[in-house]
């Protein structure tokens, strides 16, 4: 009996989505913004050089036709292209109006999302007045402290040692759907922080507000601030059966890798495997061996984005796409005969890009385990269709199988 392997290489885009001119960083649009390519590029060009050297060197996803499905993606070439390709290829576009991790993941797992995410507007304060006052009172504070759109690392160098002194929560919102709460650890509680987050999650989702965020942190002023591994997604719940429904509804285990779980809130998964992403490699590689017949693990490798595109790191973020590319192959290597192990990502996140939020573009699409060849124009509802064929489970949503 068949398994699947959907392995989201977070932000990972290939250039080229249609609509990118609507979606913006700052004032920005995203039009031109190619994550892979540009990295590519940037090596290319000696400007990579931190912790690694030359030219972005990828040869097991080159052999996948990851840099094919980047020229179908947005036209760019880069060398490579004449690898021998063992794997189907393709290039997906996202319909959603979102460029976030819950209208990409939902969206690959066979669902576009059917509204408009709330947006909090970039000017401070970012968030209503009254909302402020109720997380507030939720957290038992006489206020908050942020009220505005910042990335994670800025805010804790900037409020870490006042939210120390006060005790009052970090609130910031980005460019995504999200309201994010940073605490320390120790001094705020990390069980406090979790309460706090879930007891506002159903307010901001009927705002249709895509996550709360709990971001706590450890550290102090002396030695700085540095975030903790257990960050925890309160995600709103897909209103209707995706991917991993049709799979667990058919009797069928479900397994998630990282944040998966969060995103979905629970929905359709049987277990949960969480870490910092070589931890994460390590359980795919476990399900690699022990998934039952019939499984399905479904993995996020976030790292890409909240490290390196978010800090718009050019050489970490080249870093870590070479260390995934010698650890996918050991996967490969791995997998059983009716095995098929599906790459992709949920968005892009250009770090040679404006701004620090994530940009809009097409994503790859890389097949292993089912010959070799172009699968061409894809939508993202198409993986969960192909996915679910495989499998050989009843699809409910719009995509159509490319096998």
């Amino acid at each position: 009996m068949p398994r699947a392997f959907l392995v989201v290489m977070d932000s990972v885009g290939i250039g080229g989505a249609p609509d990118a001119d609507r979606f913006f960083n700052g004032v920005t649009p995203d039009q031109g913004a190619n994550t892979l390519g540009h990295i590519a590029r940037a090596c290319a060009a000696g400007q990579a050089e931190e912790g690694r050297s030359g030219p972005l060197v990828l040869p097991h996803l080159a052999r996948l036709g990851l840099w094919r499905a980047l020229e179908l993606a947005s036209g760019m070439q880069v060398p490579g292209l004449e690898t021998e390709v063992q794997g189907l290829f393709g290039a997906a576009t996202e319909t959603s109006q979102g460029k976030d991790t819950p209208s990409g993941h939902w969206e690959l797992a066979g669902l576009p999302v059917p509204w408009d995410w709330h947006y909090f507007p970039d000017i401070t304060p970012a968030f209503p007045p009254d909302l402020s006052a109720y997380v507030a009172a939720i957290a038992g504070t006489d206020g908050i402290l942020g009220n505005c759109h910042a990335s994670g690392t800025e805010i804790l160098k900037r409020l870490g040692a006042e939210h120390i002194r006060t005790g009052w929560p970090i609130c910031y919102t980005s460019a995504d759907s999200v309201f994010q709460i940073a605490a320390h650890e120790e001094v705020f509680g990390l069980d406090r922080l979790l309460s706090l987050c879930a007891a506002i999650a159903p307010r901001l989702h009927e705002m249709k507000v895509g996550r709360v965020i709990a971001r706590p942190f450890l550290g102090n002023a002396k030695t700085g601030f540095t975030r903790t591994p257990n960050r925890h997604d309160y995600a709103m719940t897909p209103p209707q059966p995706v991917l991993t429904n049709w799979v667990q509804d058919a009797g069928k285990p479900v397994y998630a890798i990282g944040k998966i779980g969060d995103i979905f809130s629970m929905q359709g998964i049987d277990e949960v495997r969480k870490g910092d992403d070589a931890t994460l490699m390590r359980h795919l590689s476990d399900l690699v061996g022990e998934a039952p017949q019939g499984a399905l693990v479904f993995a996020n490798f976030v790292e890409f984005d909240s490290l390196y595109g978010h800090r718009r790191d050019v050489s970490g973020y080249a870093r870590a796409l070479e260390w995934f590319d010698a650890e996918i192959g050991a996967i490969v290597a791995r997998l059983r005969r009716d095995d098929i192990l599906v790459l992709t990502a949920d968005h892009g996140n250009d770090p040679t890009w404006i701004g620090t939020d994530h940009t809009r573009e097409r994503a790859p699409v890389l097949v292993a385990g089912q010959g070799a060849g172009p699968l061409g124009q894809l939508a993202f509802a198409d993986v969960a269709a192909s996915i679910a064929d495989h499998l050989a489970v009843p699809a409910q949503g719009p995509g159509r199988s490319f096998f």
